[in-house]
């Protein structure tokens, strides 16, 4: 423990890592744009600088706190010094601002405001570079880069896919691709992380909102959408709600105004999803062949694996994503009703993810009639349309989920959360609802915010070793290992984003631990109040097993060999 001189106050501190920590602990916000808790500290963009008592300018990101040091963190040589930074940042800026996807939400924005800067003395020189469209998940301006490097460190440090970085030299610097590829011809596994970061409009969310649109006034056309877990305990953010509240009634009805027919919860596709891959689980520890088993939930993951550990794809579950079980139900429900309803069904998914943009194009998510999900809009977009109808999500009165699809376990929403998919497994192959099950379940190691986790159970006589991964970077160390024979697990659950899908690339920006960990909560809360706790006790589950699902299990469910 210590103490420190912040602006004449004195604050303590114990074993925060640098001045930065302490200065937002005592309640000042200093501007940032390189700087994420979550990511080494890199100190380039100099807008966290203070000056000590001897007038000594440093960044207060890495610098270590030290007792009795006396600092001040805006004073008139800082103010100006910052407001250069933003002036020459803008300078080589594009500034169609009004028209920009981050409008409002903008960081360079925010901070040119706050700093009080109302013009830019420089003329931009800087050539004007072509936007990369090529990706199904993101798109990348390079016109409105300010070269932070956050988006760099975030796919190289979490991710592990290392496809950016600096390339060139002065002022033709600039974050490229190797070779300077377009996204689609890289290893992007689409996880949409560097848009998190990314505090401008360089990296934005590939929109489908304008189709939408079309569809929901053509006559012709079911629209029926499905809402992921994790969209529900984020989308409240953007409308004043509390982080982690559960939002999904609201939702339910925000959709109904603007005009779906027809609005469900993936959690009915996520419990199908649990009933299947607890099938696969014992026929693998029963033949013994393809351990361990990769869940196949996250389509980050999924191409990270068969790009890089192409070797090990056939670990991965054959089972189809919750979002894709659900879309190929609806589709063969649709079919069955074809003749009596008349329309077209289109199934629109709600996903806190961007690389579900890119599953929902793979080849094996395509039946007889096509495309089986036929768009999916991020928790961001959906809010966008949301607020273009004019709708405050935080003050409508909430609906209840369509039938029969809107009835599913407390299981099915826990998938939001890393560990959830493991937990759920475990409920239904130990096919014990009691408290006390319940709660030695989760317990066992599952749940929590740390990289790898691991556990060991008990099932049908034997021990079944389990590890939990949320981050490549992480799942790349544990494949390492594996592949080197230093561990063994029968069962590995695996989520491209820290935190889980809570922590999508298509949720509403939250920078740091504290929100995700907010969100997971409140996933966790919906399961608590859930009545059916085992994905397998779904009552419409087990109809659908008697009917529509009936014999065609594996042609609906499942994906053929990859």
């Amino acid at each position: 423990m210590g103490y420190m001189t912040i602006n004449n106050r004195k604050i303590q501190f114990t074993d925060e890592k640098n001045i930065l920590t302490v200065i937002r602990k005592a309640g000042i916000e200093l501007p940032t744009f390189c700087y994420h808790s979550e990511l080494s500290t890199y100190g380039a963009c100099r807008m966290c600088v203070v000056e000590d008592d001897k007038g000594k300018i440093f960044a207060s990101c890495s610098e270590v706190p030290r007792d009795g040091m006396a600092i001040f963190t805006n004073t008139r040589r800082l103010q100006h010094h910052r407001k250069m930074i933003i002036e020459l940042l803008l300078s080589s800026h594009c500034r169609d601002c009004t028209t920009c996807t981050p409008n409002g939400r903008c960081g360079l924005q925010k901070l040119a405001r706050q700093l009080g800067i109302e013009e830019v003395r420089f003329e931009n020189y800087k050539e004007e570079l072509p936007l990369d469209t090529s990706s199904p998940a993101i798109v990348r301006n390079p016109n409105k880069c300010i070269l932070c490097g956050d988006c760099v460190r975030m796919c190289h440090e979490m991710e592990g896919v290392g496809i950016l970085g600096f390339a060139k030299r002065g002022s033709k610097m600039q974050i490229s691709t190797p070779f300077g590829r377009k996204l689609s011809e890289t290893t992007c596994v689409s996880c949409g992380q560097c848009r998190v970061v990314c505090p401008t409009g360089a990296i934005t969310i590939k929109q489908d909102i304008e189709p939408i649109w079309d569809l929901l006034e053509d006559k012709n056309v079911r629209v029926v959408a499905q809402i992921a877990p994790a969209v529900r305990v984020a989308a409240g953010e953007l409308f004043g709600m509390p982080q982690g509240r559960n939002s999904l009634g609201h939702l339910a009805a925000a959709l109904r105004y603007i005009g779906f027919d027809e609005v469900y919860d993936t959690d009915f596709g996520a419990d199908l999803t649990v009933v299947e891959e607890s099938k696969e689980l014992l026929q693998r520890l029963k033949s013994g062949e393809n351990l361990p088993l990769f869940t196949s939930c996250c389509p980050a993951w999924v191409k990270f694996c068969e790009t890089r550990y192409p070797q090990l794809k056939e670990h991965i579950s054959t089972c189809r994503s919750p979002q894709e079980m659900f879309g190929a139900l609806i589709k063969e429900d649709a079919r069955l009703r074809r003749e009596e309803d008349g329309r077209r069904t289109v199934v629109v998914s709600i996903m806190p993810c961007t690389a579900k943009k890119a599953e929902i194009r793979r080849p094996e998510h395509y039946d007889e009639d096509g495309q089986i999900v036929d768009y999916v809009l991020t928790t961001s977009e959906i809010a966008d349309m949301i607020t273009t109808e004019g709708i405050n999500l935080a003050k409508i009165t909430p609906e209840a989920l369509d039938m029969p699809f809107g009835m599913s376990s407390g299981a099915g929403a826990i998938f939001g959360a890393t560990g959830g998919v493991t937990e759920a497994v475990l409920r239904c192959l130990m096919n014990d609802n009691s408290a006390a099950r319940l709660e030695a379940i989760s317990f066992s190691g599952v749940r929590g915010a740390e990289g790898i986790k691991e556990t060991t159970v008990e099932l049908e006589g034997r021990e079944v070793k389990i590890a939990v991964v949320n981050g490549l970077i992480n799942a790349e160390k544990l494949l390492n290992k594996l592949e080197a024979g230093e561990v063994y697990y029968d069962f590995i659950e695996v989520m491209a984003c820290r935190h889980g899908c809570v922590g999508g690339g298509g949720q509403p920006v939250a920078l740091g631990a504290e929100p995700k960990l907010a969100r997971q909560d409140g996933l966790y809360r919906f399961d608590n109040l859930s009545q059916i706790k085992l994905s397998s006790q779904n009552p419409v589950v087990q109809d659908m097993y008697q009917g529509i699902l009936k014999g065609k299990e594996h042609k609906l469910l499942h994906n053929e060999k990859r």
